[in-house]
């Protein structure tokens, strides 16, 4: 069993502060194995507190990112997953399923961490997993009018990923479940979020 951070989108230093307190506080050392960033930290501040999270922090780079360090896609094996990130500002039109559809089979990944959008999805689309992290501070964003703070945590055991979402409503943590395999994808089982 595996922890797995999904969060991107912070833009601390451009249109945040910081993250919500809230989250900073369910997000302590020690406990997650890998985090996920699909991009746009934005500072070099807040790469180094994900990794003050968790020291194995695997980047792609968004399109307000201070750092040209890291590539526009990655791909992790993490249990029997394929799991590939990206931003998503390369992908037109942004958010669109059926393109992110074309980038998750280019780089064949069983989940697709995506960002860019600054709203939170999880779906199955062509038996495949995709994640949009959404604005872990709830940064503003032309193409949600009011972003939520939002961040995933993924158990991967072996074959089977269990998707928890964390969203800031009205200064409350919230908390909904999303179950997905590969085998049940397979089959064509997995539930939507």
């Amino acid at each position: 069993m595996v922890l797995v951070l999904a969060i991107g989108d912070l833009h601390i230093g451009h249109r945040a502060a910081d993250l919500p307190p809230q989250f900073k506080a369910l997000l302590v050392p020690g406990k997650i194995a890998k985090a996920l960033c699909p991009g746009n930290l934005c500072v070099e501040s807040a790469y180094e507190y994900l990794r003050s999270v968790c020291g194995d922090v695997t980047v792609t780079q968004g399109d307000f990112d201070e750092s040209s360090q890291w590539p526009d896609t990655q791909v992790v094996s993490i249990g029997d997953f394929r799991v590939g990130l990206c931003h998503g500002h390369q992908v037109v039109p942004w958010g669109d399923k059926d393109a992110l559809a074309i980038l998750q089979r280019k780089l064949d990944c069983d989940i697709l961490v995506t960002g860019h959008t600054h709203e939170f999805q999880a779906y199955r689309h062509e038996d495949r997993l995709v994640i949009c992290t959404g604005s872990a501070t709830g940064a503003y964003s032309s193409m949600v009018e009011k972003p939520v703070p939002s961040f995933a945590l993924l158990d991967i055991d072996g074959s089977k990923a269990t998707v928890y979402v964390y969203q800031l409503i009205d200064g409350q943590v919230k908390v909904d479940k999303l179950e997905f395999s590969k085998a049940a994808a397979a089959a064509g089982e997995a539930r939507q979020l």
